[in-house]
């Protein structure tokens, strides 16, 4: 499964070098309408974490800075990284510990604002190893020889589900990873299609609600406070458009801050792009949207990337991050 994985990803890094290399300057340049209005496309994922970008939208954040955002959803960070490395986006959402992967293999990419953290609380984090009420599976040490969902692989679900793993004293390499978005992983469980699955919110509680038992809190495994995810560009984006990004850090700044303050819209605009009920979502634990990433807790993403053996160089966090 390692070598597999290590395939696709190798695969999709290949992918990003063809099309940096095809493309020419224009495809890294956002749209800019007659009113002086910047459209900027971003790549996300449809869960919880990126709210704070709807409600920034939605209350003029974007609009006040001369930016609208045009959303583009995918399944996770690790596919969202070769969109933006391309020029197919300007910007995207993306775990670190997946930018972190992409820059080990020479991938141009920069962090420039921060995403989403961690709650840092065992049993009531946005992200939880779910099994059926019925599994034998006691702790994450009983997944040796079983599968386990992931959204993307070789990305921060699949790191953090190792570290619970190692941390309950098992074998993180006698785990079997499966590639399978969010959004379709209480179908995947309920049917038996994998032993378990690491998911967030809101697939988190809808998994809860039919019938799922929670074995782990493996973001809170990785490290206090963790910072899961952040939003990021291409360094030749960043180098060519340098206003643009100030204007997308200082916007996403303040929807990060009104999200933090204001959690029944967060759960309120989270309907308009995902496909779970406002019932579910009111059960949802939140996650927390700090104004800075904790350079700690991504340090402790990398230690554990090169223990599991996924970067072919280490990455280079001063460059990498704001």
């Amino acid at each position: 499964m390692r070598r597999l994985s290590a395939g696709l990803t190798a695969g999709a890094f290949l992918l990003v070098s063809t099309a940096c290399g095809s493309s020419g300057g224009s495809s890294s340049k956002a749209g800019e309408s007659s009113g002086g209005i910047t459209t900027v496309k971003v790549g996300l994922i449809p869960i919880v974490d990126v709210a704070p970008l709807y409600l920034g939208e939605k209350k003029g954040f974007y609009e006040k800075q001369g930016l609208k955002l045009s959303p583009t959803l995918a399944a996770g960070g690790a596919a969202i990284v070769p969109g933006v490395a391309s020029g197919q986006y300007q910007f995207g959402f993306s775990n670190v510990f997946s930018l972190m992967v992409a820059q080990s293999n020479n991938v141009p990419v920069k962090a420039i604002s921060n995403g989403v953290a961690s709650t840092g609380v065992q049993g009531k984090d946005f992200g939880a190893a779910l099994v059926k009420t019925d599994s034998s599976v006691k702790t994450a040490k009983d997944l040796e020889g079983k599968k386990v969902a992931v959204n993307t692989l070789k990305n921060i679900v699949e790191l953090s589900m190792r570290a619970s793993v190692k941390k309950a004293g098992g074998d993180p390499d006698k785990v079997s990873f499966v590639e399978i978005p969010f959004d379709q992983m209480p179908a995947a469980l309920d049917k038996g299609q994998v032993d378990a699955a690491m998911a967030v919110e809101p697939a988190l509680t809808t998994i809860k609600d039919q019938g799922g038992r929670e074995i782990a809190s493996p973001l809170v495994d990785v490290a206090p406070d963790l910072t899961v995810a952040m939003y990021f560009t291409s360094t030749r984006y960043a180098q060519q458009n340098p206003g643009v990004v100030k204007k997308f850090r200082t916007a996403t700044a303040e929807s990060l801050a009104y999200a933090n303050a204001h959690p029944d819209e967060v759960r309120r605009i989270v309907t308009t792009y995902t496909k779970v009920p406002a019932s579910v979502l009111a059960k949802v634990t939140l996650p927390k949207w700090p104004a800075e990433a904790n350079r700690a807790s991504i340090e402790a993403q990398e230690k554990l990337g090169q223990e599991f053996g996924f970067f072919k160089k280490t990455p280079d966090l001063d460059t990498l991050l704001p």
